[in-house]
């Protein structure tokens, strides 16, 4: 678990991620922070930025946020207009399922980009099981009812409009991504395990690899983070990557139940 001093630590030098986020980063923050404040006046890329952890820790002047979910980015472009939820919010399994049914009609609709998608995408990103962000193969959302005893909800986001006025937001494969060779990139891909959907496209090995030589690409500096497996491990290092693997990641979701800490690598270039 994330200790009070390193949860501090986050919040006292940035925003509060708005999403749960099975797998976020916001105890690599410390870490990285050390590493950015070496790059005043870079713009910091994420291509797969999921719950947005880093970024909302490190507070660059300028980001390049992307990621492969359009429900995410959809999110986080209706609050940089200040969002305002009016839907009810209720830590209740009925109200759950009513509003995953709505959530996954609009997709089915075309309406996957609209306001009242984004309020339903945070409800059920709120409420559902352990922050998971899962879709079927046909791009529908199929995560549980959470059973938390309580939640505490989120109506105005009109807080983040600033913080979010001078990051772009897109949606799409990394490798579309347009990077000035200046551009601090960091990279958080699925953990090299065997993994149930984020999106309706899986992330597998053959994206890891291309990932890893995307990165290794770039002109500027780059971290990745990752599970510390041996082939993650080998393919970092023949790029020419240097490998930290002295951190341990708490295991939130496991298949096997196992909840021993997982060996973690940051792997860096250009630093």
């Amino acid at each position: 678990m994330i200790s009070a001093a390193v949860d501090e630590a986050v919040e006292s030098a940035g925003i509060r991620p708005p999403l749960k986020w099975a797998g976020g980063k916001r105890r690599l923050v410390p870490h990285l922070r050390e590493i950015w404040k070496r790059h005043p006046g870079r713009r910091l890329v994420e291509p797969l930025c999921g719950g947005l952890a880093v970024t909302a820790g490190l507070m660059p002047a300028r980001a390049l946020l992307n990621d492969i979910n359009p429900h995410t980015i959809n999110f986080y472009r209706r609050l940089q207009k200040g969002l305002l939820i009016e839907i009810p919010l209720e830590n209740d399994a009925a109200l759950f399922y009513r509003y995953r049914e709505r959530f996954n009609a609009l997709i089915a609709e075309g309406g996957a980009n609209t306001a009242e998608a984004a309020a339903l995408f945070y409800f059920l990103n709120r409420t559902g099981y352990n922050g998971l962000c899962r879709f079927n193969s046909e791009g529908y959302f199929n995560v549980p009812f959470g059973r938390y005893k309580q939640i505490n909800y989120t109506t105005d986001f009109s807080e983040y409009r600033n913080a979010f006025s001078n990051w772009e937001f897109t949606c799409g494969d990394f490798e579309k991504l347009e990077l000035e060779p200046r551009d601090f990139v960091y990279a958080d891909p699925p953990y090299d395990v065997e993994f149930t959907q984020y999106s309706k496209e899986n992330f597998g090995w053959k994206d890891q690899v291309r990932l890893a030589e995307w990165l290794a690409r770039h002109r500027g500096p780059v971290v990745l983070s990752n599970q510390a497996t041996p082939r993650i491990l080998d393919l970092y290092s023949k790029l020419g990557f240097k490998t930290n693997t002295r951190l341990l990641a708490p295991r939130m979701i496991s298949c096997t139940g196992d909840r021993t800490p997982a060996p973690e690598v940051l792997a860096m270039r250009g630093l």
